[in-house]
């Protein structure tokens, strides 16, 4: 059996493995269009910013390399042109020699992945304009910033590649704007954990332009001038267009294969394409959310691998299925992590999902050992049946162990009650007795059983304040003079029961405190004492996060916490 393979990055140098593995005399050629093969996409920005010091370290086999393992011909610098299923043939170019040949196939695998985005603007292509998807893109970029020595940098797009450049470049001296339409940075977080984000890209100096419409760039001699929608015009010494990615799905349509959404290859659960023998897998496929069931694109390594092996079991006479992706994925933001799973809040309401949700402010670590440092963490669940459906978190050590764990209960169906139960380790230097994760089941299962009623940052400003309600702020009295809600009153939590005689009985009670642990605490006084309290879900710190995020985007000033 032969087996051509197009494309030799994540997905389809895994398939080629994977296929020598089940099926040794197998005869596995893939071509690859750029010069290298098995590379790590996500480690390029490390590159260009100098945490990774060897281009070789960006590639994690060569074809040489998958010649002795696995005896597998991997032709690098191979462009394939056509693809002829009647045939069972594709058109191929050498793009050294010029070459041009048709190689046979009895399965074929399409793993093309996908192309930055172009913006249909005046200027792309500009000599100082910049993309980032392949090793060549990388040492472009790297020679130019050793060269040129820049000094400034525009970022079109705030999606991982925009955030990890942005980094990279400002940790090597540069100055970095961030410009995109949207009016926050990495669209899988709702708008208040995004907050978090912005706030510590401004405090590292990246300056944020969002909701803002790049509509071309102009030559300005040894800088780029980049236009902006009914503002003035950006200079830089550089420009990255980061904006997104297109499934780079063109041999697929020219050669009559079903397509998906934005152009995508349309795939079964086997990753096999309308047309018999052909396969396709990696960011140029359409998938199934495995939380809302809906088609969707997901460009991240972890699904395009797991999509080249099972396609690679399927060629080999199996029989494995793809049951859908979630999205989980974490990003570093200099010394913060931010990792999201599963749904937000603007995918259930697209998906007509019904939600509720919690936040939590917890330390990664026992609080009595030193170095503890707290993280946000948001879950969405469904009301009615507890089902989770997304979680998002943003913090330092331990966001990525927590992401996990709730990644693998959202695939395991789990409930929002079982994620109290979870017997998960312990020790003062990596966790608590009681896990953030179990803390995030125990306050799902306070809302499920009516314990405690909430309401949400984007809601405490409506609250009446006609004196129809009693709103209290249980902090401290240092918290309070330091920031407090219009209108709240300061009772703290420690003094709530000896002062339950200042309280009007039959008035709505709105509480607030930190970070919401003490306000609940005082709810659950309140509530046995016959009051209807509510309290402020993620507390002061969150709808402080949001306002000055707010007003730093209006005044375009650094500013910023951590969370």
């Amino acid at each position: 059996m032969k087996i051509v393979i197009v494309g030799g990055v994540a997905g389809g140098a895994t398939a080629a493995a994977r296929i020598r593995r089940l099926d040794e005399s197998a005869q596995v050629v893939v071509f690859e269009r750029s010069g290298h093969v098995s590379y790590a996409n996500c480690g390029l920005p490390y590159y260009i910013g100098g945490v990774i010091q060897d281009p070789a370290e960006l590639t994690l086999q060569t074809p040489e390399s998958f010649w002795r393992r696995f005896r597998i011909d991997m032709r690098v610098r191979h462009e394939v042109l056509a693809i002829h299923p009647e045939k069972k043939t594709v058109s191929v170019r050498s793009l050294d020699s010029g070459e041009e040949f048709e190689e046979r196939y009895d399965k074929l695998l399409l793993s093309p992945g996908a192309q930055p985005t172009q913006p249909q603007v005046p200027g792309v292509g500009l000599e100082r304009l910049f993309t980032l998807r392949t090793v060549e893109d990388t040492l472009r970029i790297r020679r130019f910033v050793e060269q040129a020595r820049p000094r400034s940098a525009v970022l079109a797009g705030g999606g991982f590649i925009g955030l990890e450049m942005a980094e990279n470049l400002r940790d090597l001296g540069l100055d970095v704007t961030i410009v995109q339409r949207p009016q926050q940075l990495m669209n899988p977080f709702d708008p208040e954990m995004a907050s978090f984000i912005h706030g510590k890209m401004r405090q590292r100096g990246v300056k944020l332009l969002l909701g803002r419409t790049v509509e071309g760039f102009e030559d300005a001699g040894s800088r780029v001038r980049a236009l902006l929608k009914g503002e003035e015009p950006l200079q830089a010494d550089m420009v990255v267009l980061a904006i997104g990615v297109t499934p780079d799905s063109q041999l697929a349509r020219d050669a009559g294969l079903a397509l998906g959404i934005k152009g995508s290859i349309l795939v079964n659960d086997r990753m096999e394409t309308s047309a018999p023998d052909i396969y396709a897998v990696g960011d140029a496929v359409q998938v199934k959310h495995s939380v809302t069931g809906e088609d969707t694109l997901i460009s991240l390594a972890g699904p395009a691998n797991r999509q080249g092996r099972i396609a690679a079991d399927n060629i080999c006479g199996g029989d494995s299925r793809y049951p859908g992706s979630q999205g989980s994925s974490v990003l570093k933001v200099f010394d913060m992590t931010a990792a999201v799973t599963g749904i937000n809040e603007r995918s259930a309401r697209r998906a007509g999902i019904r939600w509720d949700k919690v936040y939590l402010s917890p330390a990664n670590h026992a609080g009595y050992y030193p170095g503890g440092r707290m993280m946000t963490m948001k879950v969405l669940f469904d009301p009615d049946t507890l089902r989770l459906l997304g979680a998002q978190i943003v913090g330092f050590e331990g966001v990525d162990k927590r992401i996990d764990v709730l990644a693998t209960a959202i695939r395991a169906g789990m409930s929002a009650l079982d994620l109290a139960e979870l017997d998960l380790a312990y020790a003062p230097p990596y966790s608590s007795a009681k896990d953030p994760v179990n803390m995030a089941g125990f306050m799902m299962e306070n809302l499920s059983r009516g314990l405690v009623k909430q309401f949400h940052w984007d809601q405490a400003d409506a609250l009446p304040r006609d004196g129809s309600a009693l709103l209290l702020d249980v902090r401290t009295p240092m918290e309070y003079q330091r920031g407090h809600l219009d209108g709240f009153v300061n009772i703290p939590v420690d003094e709530l029961r000896e002062r339950l005689g200042e309280l009007p009985q039959g008035k709505p009670v709105y509480l607030v405190c930190q970070s919401a642990l003490r306000s609940y605490l005082a709810c659950r006084v309140l509530a046995q004492e016959g009051f209807d309290c509510s309290h402020l879900a993620g507390g002061y710190r969150l709808y402080e996060s949001v306002m000055l995020d707010r007003a730093a985007a209006e005044r375009s000033l650094p500013c910023g916490m951590e969370p």
